[in-house]
């Protein structure tokens, strides 16, 4: 019979070394940053760059940035502004990626409507060409037909 006392040591020394810090996670306070060194983060380090005038009541910058023509012609075609007068100079992310979202799902239902529409068309033309009694088979039979006449020709002209 199978005991579970090891499992049970095991994850009480796993849990036991977390709750005793010898596993030290970094600590980060206003003002410090991690150092990102080979995929790996060390200890923070005081950032030098930052304005000394940092306090507790510090506001922070807006995240978005300036969209290119490119994510504005996106911003259009999402539908989420009428014309590129109105888009903002500073767009957030969201809606940038609302607006390739949207543009996502309208371009797949462009997709579709043309394969259903391409898949009617191979419909249509093929009962035509079965109207005209045309078909691969058929057409097949008349090439080989065509070239083993054409080299009985050839072989009857090398022999004369």
């Amino acid at each position: 019979m199978w005991s579970l006392v090891p499992a049970r040591r095991a994850l009480g020394r796993a849990a036991g070394l977390f709750q005793s810090n010898a596993i030290p996670s970094p600590r980060i306070v206003p003002g410090m940053q991690l150092k990102a060194r080979a995929g790996l983060c060390t200890k923070p380090t005081e950032d030098k760059t930052a304005p000394e005038s940092k306090g507790p009541g510090y506001s922070f910058k807006v995240p978005g940035h300036k969209p290119t023509d490119w994510e504005k012609r996106l911003l259009l075609w999402g539908g989420r502004f009428k014309k590129e007068e109105d888009i903002p100079e500073i767009v957030s992310f969201e809606m940038i990626d609302s607006a390739k979202n949207r543009v996502r799902v309208k371009v797949s239902y462009i997709m579709i409507a043309l394969t259903i529409m391409g898949c009617i068309t191979m419909v249509v033309s093929g009962k035509r060409a079965v109207g005209r009694h045309e078909s691969l088979a058929g057409m097949n039979l008349e090439r080989k037909a065509r070239l083993r006449e054409e080299s009985q020709a050839g072989d009857a002209a090398k022999a004369e």
